[in-house]
């Protein structure tokens, strides 16, 4: 019996999950989908966001019918898993910041979050952080610019070193002595710039990717029922558009192909 997944972000960040899902399932059949017609989702008023992505993925449903879905992306997730949830019975498996290892993690006791302004001003964020790390200090660094340079680095598109540290520089914090020791990942395109952060940080921190933990929850849901096939899959943008040329070794590796017929959608209606 073959295992089907639908792994649905705002853009092409999402693969860093749909990666460590294929490492976990390398026999699941995966369709990948990037709303990349309605990204970033990050400036998004909340209720309209939660109705277009509870709406895209009900049709992407009656397209694939997929065995369970995936929300790759936390802005979404601190949303609409509990509408969707509600609407299907399939299962769902979210993304929400990495808060509770990284404040285990730390010990400087200084832990920063990376995020988009809509997962920072999140309530569940913040329920997080009361829930996990009451004894950590934890600074939320929002960002309405890096979830689009790293769409443009995997795009192949040149992304300057000095507008990186801009946006990562915030979450470098000194108290009494100590250091930010602890960065999460808390948008699934980060771990795409990892390498540049790396060469950019002013000091040694631990940078907290999500990722492979929502690998090892979607594996406990699904089972293993795919296990003894090889990857398969196919990959859609909703804007109808080829997927970039410098994407192709990614799909690649994830044994998926980009989708055709292309996907056809309404377009989103951006408040």
């Amino acid at each position: 019996m073959s295992l089907r997944l639908l792994v649905f972000d705002s853009g092409i960040g999402g693969l860093s999950v749909a990666r460590e899902i294929r490492k976990a399932l390398p026999g699941a059949e995966m369709i990948y989908v990037a709303d990349d017609a309605a990204f970033p989702y990050g400036d998004w008023p909340d209720m309209a966001l939660s109705d277009h992505v509870v709406a895209t993925v009900a049709r992407l449903i009656g397209r694939f019918a997929p065995d369970a879905v995936v929300i790759a992306c936390n802005t979404a997730s601190t949303l609409v898993l509990p509408p969707l949830r509600a609407q299907f019975t399939l299962p769902f498996v979210g993304t929400v910041p990495a808060i509770k290892p990284a404040a285990e993690h730390t010990r400087s006791g200084l832990v920063s979050v990376l995020a988009t302004f809509g997962t920072m001003q999140r309530d569940y964020t913040r329920g997080l952080i009361a829930q996990f790390a009451g004894n950590v200090h934890v600074r939320l660094v929002g960002s309405s610019h890096l979830a689009p340079l790293a769409e443009a680095h995997m795009r192949g598109e040149a992304v300057d070193d000095a507008a990186i540290f801009a946006e990562i520089e915030p979450a470098f914090m000194e108290r009494d002595g100590r250091r930010t020791d602890t960065v999460v990942l808390a948008c699934t395109h980060y771990p795409f710039l990892v390498e540049r952060f790396e060469a950019l940080k002013p000091w040694a921190v631990e940078w907290v990717d999500p990722a492979p933990a929502i690998a090892r929850r979607v594996a406990t849901v699904a089972g293993e029922a795919a296990a003894a096939r090889g990857p398969t899959g196919a990959a859609y943008l909703t804007s109808g558009r080829s997927w970039p040329p410098a994407l192709a070794p990614l799909l690649e590796g994830l044994g998926v192909a980009p989708g055709h017929p292309p996907l056809v959608l309404p377009a989103p209606q951006r408040p």
